[in-house]
């Protein structure tokens, strides 16, 4: 009996030559992303020595630049623990601010073939790139730092093989909220994504797909590393020597699952929850949005300016209605601005942020108040995510969002392009 992907890395990661399922597994983590989340209120117990300064990250970026004296003194405190440690990739605010995930694909922190941890919940962004990532306690963040090591359940797999092609407009995100109508939470196990359909796909979107599995309770969400994949971490990790690995021809899975993306149309998720609680946007309600939002880690890429940049050119944002456009890093923002679509975007009557997680996790740059009506391209729509508990949160693909803003309400993209 052959392992699947999930089972392979984590086999590989804990030295063993075979895992199955209801195994528990100590493993070695290649990449250790420790963020500004880590330096409040003591919540990681700082080790008296890491593991290897070199396999450690730092990124500030769920509150960057700060806004308070809490704030920066996460901020001060995180600089000290790279200063103290040698820990030399530190994206502080001047040196490649972006949203942590977002970093780990701009840098090729995610090194196929292995474990990468984090403690925010959707490190499972980084299976895009064959490496299984996963969101771990703040506790056991400073136990990583300290040993290189950490544990996890050998869960048991389900393999979607997604075939043909995304009508245009459409994003991932409407994927995700198609398999979340189809099938439900997938707590306890790991979904693979396979098929043609992920080979036409560029890797900004085979990791908002990734990202979005954590709001399907998945433990690991990885892809396999195609010819795309394994190029982009070489560009930009430059002399990283990595072994991917493919799932065994006679891996045993949960479920096995077809995926016909030429047949998904633009959705829309409902207030409060992601599963089986999406709708046709062609068939939404028609109440007024008050605001539209943009960004995150799962959908603040290129791709995603680029299109929202597209659906509102030459024409005006609707009256009483904010459209709030965040992208994942100070990188992609500049890329933007020498594209023009930051231009078309602000013409429109948006507003464009630097990169944070801001208004996604209702930190900053965005926080809804009581009885208001979001939509919005990120990754929640839970009760109070983006701030009063008493707004209504929709979740819905860039395109959408940005027909939204246009209209005021919720709109499929399809009408105005």
């Amino acid at each position: 009996m052959g392992m699947t992907m999930v089972e392979k890395i984590l086999a590989r990661s804990a030295g063993l030559e075979k895992v199955v399922p209801g195994d528990l597994v100590t493993v070695n983590v290649e990449t250790a992303v420790v963020i500004d989340q880590n330096f409040m209120h003591n919540r990681m117990r700082e080790p008296k020595k890491v593991f290897d300064p070199d396999k450690i990250v730092i990124m500030l970026d769920h509150i960057a630049p700060a806004d308070s004296p809490m704030r920066a003194s996460m901020h001060k405190a995180a600089r000290r623990f790279a200063d103290k440690h040698g820990i030399t990739k530190f994206h502080d605010i001047n040196n490649g601010l972006g949203i942590c995930h977002q970093l780990v694909a701009d840098f090729g922190y995610a090194i196929p073939g292995t474990l990468l941890a984090c403690v925010d919940s959707h490190t499972c962004s980084a299976g895009a790139f064959n490496c299984a990532a996963r969101g771990i306690g703040h506790p056991e963040m400073s136990y990583v730092c300290a040993t290189g090591q950490t544990w996890f359940p050998v869960c048991e797999t389900i393999r979607y093989e997604l075939t043909g092609e995304l009508a245009p407009l459409l994003n991932s995100k409407d994927i995700i909220l198609q398999i979340a109508n189809d099938y439900g939470e997938h707590a306890m196990h790991n979904v693979e994504f396979v098929g043609n359909g992920v080979t036409r796909m560029s890797m900004n979107a085979r990791r908002t797909l990734a990202t979005m599995c954590a709001e399907i309770s998945a433990e690991f969400a990885v892809f396999e590393a195609d010819e795309r994949c394994q190029a982009h971490i070489r560009e930009r990790n430059p002399g990283i020597e990595f072994e991917a690995q493919f799932a065994d021809p006679d891996a045993v899975y949960a479920a096995e699952r077809t995926v016909d993306l030429a047949e998904i149309e633009p959705l829309v998720a409902y207030p409060d929850t992601v599963v089986q609680n999406a709708h046709p946007v062609s068939e939404a309600t028609q109440d007024h949005i008050d605001q539209a939002f943009i960004g995150s880690c799962a959908n603040g890429t290129l791709d995603d300016f680029e299109i929202a940049a597209r659906v509102v050119k030459g024409k005006k944002i609707a009256s009483g209605t904010r459209f709030i456009v965040t992208p994942g890093s100070q990188a992609i923002f500049l890329e933007a601005i020498r594209l023009g679509y930051v231009e078309t975007l602000m013409e429109a009557g948006a507003v464009v942020t630097n990169s944070t997680c801001g208004a996604c996790c209702g930190y900053s740059n965005g926080i809804l108040a009581p009885g208001e009506k979001c939509v919005t391209a990120s990754t929640r729509n839970f009760k109070g995510r983006m701030g009063s508990p008493e707004a209504e949160i929709y979740l819905a693909s860039p395109a959408t969002v940005a027909a939204s803003a246009i209209r005021g309400m919720l709109t499929d993209p399809r009408e105005l392009i």
